[in-house]
């Protein structure tokens, strides 16, 4: 299990770091510069926070009331960089066993885990004569001959083309799943630690906003950060009218709340672009005009303008088997069902 709970000053905002993961897949997501590099560093000991502590399996790795800041080296903490960091000069065999230098096992251990991550065959290849999954798991085999506790990873996914990138993750979940000490993943791409991870935590400015389950996060965001960060297009700030329904204020329509729904708290409300339906199946029925279309590959990219009072258009996703052809500047009827729309507390 690890505990963290650090304050450091970055620039111009401090992060605090909070949160705790046992066995499970737990994803960091932000923005750039928000503040997760500099969460896994302090963990690591390749960096130190300003005051907090630090815990992993009741081991003190950082406590600033009590002096204690232990070197990378005794935290057990595996640490995956987003280039791999392996040595040029080093072949496959030497990279996984250069921190076991001395000792009596070492061997064994780097067959051991030449075995486990499928490098037969490449023990004396050099990086350079590597594919970019065999450099990736020859990294990882180096972090695991170490015994350690926790493995981290850093956007090790995030300089890498479509097709490479989605054999890798490939790579990944197989090896996560015979991992059965934590995870801790950081990256920026939404679809990326869903289909890694278990957990996710938001981290916005330096700031956790949001530590739930990656299906909760998905379906009900709660924050207009965390509906940003899971993907949603359309987001306005909303007044209440009264009577279970609140205005959209930029597009200047109404939505219905559900039952069980304070009115009062909600601030705004996020629609997923691709939820919105042709036609006046559901509650909430929009007369639409259609300001722009944009053909992507599978799908109409239609900017919609839902009432003539709307002070912004609403991104609206629809296939192309849905829909032959749209036309700029006619009329459409489109609606959505009020479960589907997030309503949001801040």
């Amino acid at each position: 299990m690890l505990d963290v709970d650090i304050t450091k000053k970055l620039g111009e905002f401090e992060l605090r770091a909070k949160f705790s993961i046992t066995d499970e897949k737990t994803a960091i997501l932000g923005a750039s510069g928000c503040g997760k590099s500099m969460t896994l560093k302090c963990i690591a000991g390749i960096e130190t926070p300003d005051a907090g502590r630090i815990v992993l399996n009741d081991r003190v790795l950082y406590d600033s009331n009590k002096k204690i800041n232990l070197p990378p080296q005794k935290r057990r903490v595996g640490y995956l960089f987003q280039n791999y960091a392996l040595f040029p000069n080093m072949t496959v065999a030497q990279n996984i066993g250069f921190a076991l230098e001395g000792k009596t096992e070492k061997n064994n251990v780097v067959n051991e885990f030449i075995n486990k991550l499928r490098l037969n065959g490449l023990e004396n290849k050099y990086p350079s004569q590597l594919s970019g999954g065999q450099q990736q798991r020859t990294a990882l085999a180096r972090m695991l001959a170490l015994d350690t506790e926790i493995i981290m990873f850093d956007e090790p996914l995030s300089a890498l083309d479509s097709f490479l990138k989605w054999e890798l993750e490939q790579e990944l979940l197989d090896i996560f799943g015979d991992f059965d000490r934590p995870i801790l993943y950081v990256s920026h791409d939404r679809g990326e630690v869903f289909r890694l991870c278990d957990q996710i935590v938001i981290l916005d400015k330096g700031e956790i906003v949001s530590n739930s389950t990656k299906h909760d996060l998905f379906e009900n965001p709660k924050s207009v950060t965390g509906t940003i960060l899971t993907g949603c297009k359309n987001i306005s700030p909303v007044f209440c009218r009264g009577n279970g329904i609140v205005i959209a204020e930029d597009w200047g329509v109404g939505f219905k709340i559900p039952q069980g729904i304070d009115e009062d708290t909600i601030r705004f409300v996020g629609v997923r672009a691709h939820l919105m339906q042709k036609g006046a199946e559901y509650e909430n029925v929009f007369n639409a005009q259609i300001i722009n279309v944009i053909e992507d590959v599978f799908n109409w990219i239609v900017s919609l303008k839902l009432s003539p009072k709307a002070k912004k258009c609403f991104r609206w996703v629809v296939s192309k088997k849905e829909i032959a052809r749209l036309q700029t500047g006619t009329n459409i009827t489109v609606s959505m069902a009020s479960e589907q729309v997030l309503f949001l507390e801040s």
